[in-house]
Order: structure tokens, then sequence, then C-alpha cells
């Protein structure tokens, strides 16, 4: 095969490569006439189907299917014979008027990165341990989840449930423009503005209560946000919490079967500890890719691989935003720009995690890969299916895959690495 490369700026290359005509006219050859042994159509006897009818029916993406696999294939080739780094994927469009099967493929390739010596890196790694008192906080919020509502005739208090009433006025303008608006908060539960919910305390049903309350200058309703605000407020109903009891039935209606609570506490520690590693790592992979990104901040990386992760994060964050229940118009054309910085570092560590990963030949441990893929399907109800349905899913694995070797670089970098450990309370280390 044919390959010349030349280079169109610093990082971007261009490739010219042709595929073998007679390999392509050979493997859809082949491939047709394995259809046409099994393929069922209507007028036909199974295996008799003429060769012309499978061509009319089939050709086309038998043809496609083939060409895809030899390009793939063609340009892994070409890219391992001239011994080049890919950063991204390719673009590879057909060369205008060859008669021959020639592509030119437009890509980038990894900056040079020279000396990359982790042991000059200075790192903090956080350690942290399940306590009983984190057992003792999951189980109190997972009574708060299975809480019911008693109406109490008393002034509402922390913690209860307040039925009400508002409408608020700043200058002319009024929300609603007409009439109340009707809604419901647990106070203290932040679920309103803290200062709306702090005015409710001592409000029975049936009592109102004037506010002036502040918004910030990011407040939700422009008419409102950075002014003062007069608040009207009418409790409709109060309601306490009723917490219930950790008893076999409570316990049982988690899954454990037995209903016993030393069980119970050992379940709720594994998950917290399951929790917790995760958080771990969270903590390490930033502390790591903060030291690569201050000691390697000059190398220039690939432009148009940083502009591409600045859109997937545009658009991660406005997904993000619309299921917070925020109003998301399109998204402009240029709203990326708000992201290359982040980008920017974002590639810069992963290719240099990848470029360590090469140099020393560090490859994925399967015995980390299906401890962590049993580690995310003991989250579930049916942990079997969860493993088969990674398992039958390439696309799946090979996500599961990426996250497995890049912890596993991260934990070869820390351990070469100096580095201070850093004691936090549970709670502390998974807030991230």
């Amino acid at each position: 095969m044919q390959v010349s490369v030349e280079s169109v700026g610093n990082l971007e290359r261009r490739m010219t490569f042709s595929l073998p005509v007679d390999r392509l006219e050979t493997q859809v050859g082949g491939r047709l006439r394995e259809i046409a042994r099994g393929a069922k159509i209507k007028g036909f006897r199974p295996g008799k189907v003429p060769a012309k009818v499978i061509e009319q029916r089939f050709g086309q993406q038998v043809r496609a299917e083939v060409l895809d696999g030899l390009l793939r294939e063609g340009f892994r080739n070409a890219v391992r014979e001239q011994s080049l780094q890919i950063a991204g994927n390719p673009s590879i469009q057909p060369v205008e008027g060859s008669d021959e099967l020639s592509y030119v493929a437009t890509f980038e390739v990894v900056p040079e990165f020279g000396e990359i010596d982790v042991a000059k890196l200075n790192v903090i790694r956080h350690t942290a341990e399940v306590a009983d008192s984190d057992i003792d906080a999951m189980i109190e919020n997972l009574r708060l989840q299975r809480r019911t509502w008693n109406v109490v005739e008393r002034a509402a208090a922390e913690g209860d449930a307040v039925e009400l009433e508002t409408w608020s006025q700043a200058g002319d303008d009024r929300v609603p423009a007409e009439g109340v608006e009707r809604g419901a908060t647990v106070v203290g539960s932040g679920a309103m503005f803290p200062a709306i919910e702090s005015a409710l305390v001592g409000l029975k049903a049936g009592e109102e209560k004037i506010a002036e309350i502040e918004f910030p200058a990011e407040w939700r309703l422009p008419q409102f946000a950075g002014r003062k605000v007069t608040v009207h407020l009418k409790a409709t109903k109060v309601s306490e919490p009723v917490l219930p009891e950790v008893d076999t039935a409570f316990i049982k209606s988690f899954g454990v079967k037995s209903g016993d609570l030393d069980q119970f506490r050992s379940d709720i520690r594994a998950n917290l500890e399951r929790e917790l590693k995760g958080a771990l790592m969270t903590r390490l992979r930033r502390e790591v890719g903060e030291q690569l990104i201050a000691s390697y901040a000059e190398v220039e990386m690939p432009p148009r691989l940083v502009e591409n992760e600045a859109r997937n994060m545009a658009a991660q964050a406005a997904e993000q935003a619309r299921r917070q229940g925020r109003q998301i118009g399109e998204i402009p054309a240029d709203a990326h720009l708000g992201f290359m910085d982040a980008a920017r570092k974002r590639v810069l560590v992963g290719l240099l995690v990848g470029e360590i990963a090469r140099r020393n030949e560090l490859k994925l441990d399967p015995a980390r890969l299906n401890e962590t893929l049993r580690l995310i399907a003991s989250t579930y109800e049916e942990p079997q299916q969860v493993i088969d349905l990674y398992r039958n899913d390439a696309e799946l694995m090979n996500s599961l895959q990426a996250r497995v070797m890049e912890e596993q670089v991260i934990d070869w970098i820390a351990e070469r690495a100096q580095h201070t450990e850093q004691s936090l309370a549970f709670s502390e280390a998974i807030r991230q």
C-alpha cells in the first residue's frame, strides 16, 4: 500500500493512501456468497437465490460495510508503518477524480512531551475510612427518605413541611401578575430560597407574613435579580415528619431478606466503602492531573481535539442545566469558547496519561477490570444482567476499559511521584 504523509501544521498531518481494489471485490463477493447460502427471499428456495438478486438486495450494504472495515484497517496499518501517534479521530475522504480506492486522512498527532519524569511530581494522596458514625448517618438518611407526615396545628419549625401561598413585588414588578403561587417545602431543605424558608419558621396554618428579601444578582427571575423584594407568605398547612423505626420490616424493605440489623449495617458499610473508593480515586485523578498540567502547561495541544472537547463540555453543561429544570434555549455557536481552557487541560492530561502508558508499556489489568465491573453490577438488583450487558456491548465495555486503564496509570504515577498522605473524614472525602 502506497502511503504519503505531509505536515499541514505543527500537529496536523495529511495522509494519502490507497486500498487494493481486488481485496475489496474478493471480500464483498465472499460475504455475498455467505448471505446467499442462508438468505430467505420470497419466491426462491433457501440457498437457491440467484446471485444477481442477492447483489441487488444486499450488495450496496455489504460493499459499504467491507469498505469501512478496509478503511479502518488500512489507516491503522499506515499509521503503524509511519510510526505516528494519533490524537483524536481522523477525517477520511475519498480522493476526487481517482479511479482507484484512494483516500486522504486528515488528523492530529500527539505533541512531543520530551522526558516525562513522574518522580518530580508532588502529589497529595487522601485517605479515609468508613466509621460506625457514617453508617449511623446513612441509616438516618434512609429513615428520612421513608418518613411520613402528620398535620400539626403548632407553628412551623425546622424540618417541618409547609404548604404555602406566595406573591412577591419589587417596584412595579409582581410575580405572579395576579393571584398567588402555591407550593410546598421542607423548612431547611433548600428547596426554596433559604431566606424564604427561614421566614416560614413560626407560622401556623392560616397565618401570613411579609418578608423583605434580597435576591442575588444571578437569581433565576430577571425582574428580581439583585433587588430587595417584598415577599408575601401564607402558610396553608404545616406537617411534622414521622420517621420509621429501624425494625425488621424497615430493614427487609432495603433487600436484606433476613431483616438482621448487623447484616444491614454490613451492607451499608460495603456500599459506603465502594462510594469512598470512587471518591478517593476522583481526588487522586485531580491531584495528578493538576501536577501534570503545571509541569507541561507550555506544550502545544492539538487544536481540533481541544475544540471538539470544548464543544462536548458545552453540550454536557447545557444538558445538565436542562436536567436541573433550567430553561435552556438553543446553544450558541460560540458557547464552547468559554470551555476552551478547561478543555485544553483535559486534553493535556489525557494525552500525557496515554503517553505514559505507551512509554512504560502499561497494559490493562484484566483482574482490575473484572473487579470494577463487579462493583458496578453490585449496585443493581440483578448484577449478572449488568455484567452480561457490558460484555455484550462493545461500546460500554470499551468505555469501561478506558476508565480502568486511566485509573491504573494514575495509580502508577502516584506511586512513583513524591507524595504525602492526608487523612479525611468520610463525609469530607466524598464531598467533591
